[in-house]
């Protein structure tokens, strides 16, 4: 069984002390203090019943004001705990974006306890950029990235910058963040 609560705990947890905590992501503190994360926690039994909690988040948050909800996180504790079968899932989703026809709309982004980027060895601490307690699928506005963007002189940079805020913190750094989806040593 899982239990929600503690899953969103979790979430909650990695968002405070990783992605806003080392700002891995440097717009998501204005979203998070405004309560305007979504956190859904699916426990669909397979893939089929995942894809269709997708799309009817895809469909709520296109639905909603970005003022109420301006990002979702779907979360599934149980599926695609095995990050292959994960990476290959998310052209599932991105179908998902076009068939619901938005995309331009929405994206989904993605993170995984095990993430791993091409050409990384599964231990390396770059890897810990897109590494949630959870897989997890990150529905977001394209027009909220856009003004983010708009917002943060060298957005291109981040993705370096962050590969460097790892590299100085080390797995032991890391560690002592006490997250979730931290791996022994």
């Amino acid at each position: 069984m899982i239990d929600k609560e503690s899953v969103i705990a979790d979430t909650r947890d990695w968002l405070e002390k990783a992605v806003i905590g080392l700002n891995l992501c440097p717009f998501a503190r204005a979203v998070y203090v405004k309560e305007q994360v979504r956190y859904v926690v699916s426990t669909a039994p397979h893939l089929d019943g995942l894809l269709e909690e997708l799309d009817r988040e895809l469909q709520l948050l296109a639905a909603t004001p970005a003022a109420e909800i301006d990002t979702t996180l779907l979360i599934h504790p149980a599926l695609l705990t095995d990050f292959a079968e994960y990476n290959d899932f998310l052209a599932w989703a991105e179908g998902a974006v076009v068939d619901n026809g938005l995309e331009g709309c929405l994206q989904v982004a993605s993170f995984h306890p095990h993430y791993q980027f091409a050409d990384t060895e599964p231990d390396d601490i770059t890897n810990y950029t897109n590494r949630a307690p959870y897989p997890t699928l990150h529905l977001l506005r394209e027009d909220s990235i856009d003004r983010a963007v708009a917002a943060f002189p060298d957005a291109a940079a981040i993705f370096e910058r962050n590969m460097e805020t790892l590299q100085k913190l080390g797995h032991e750094g890391w560690r002592k963040l006490g997250l979730k989806a931290t791996p022994k040593a």
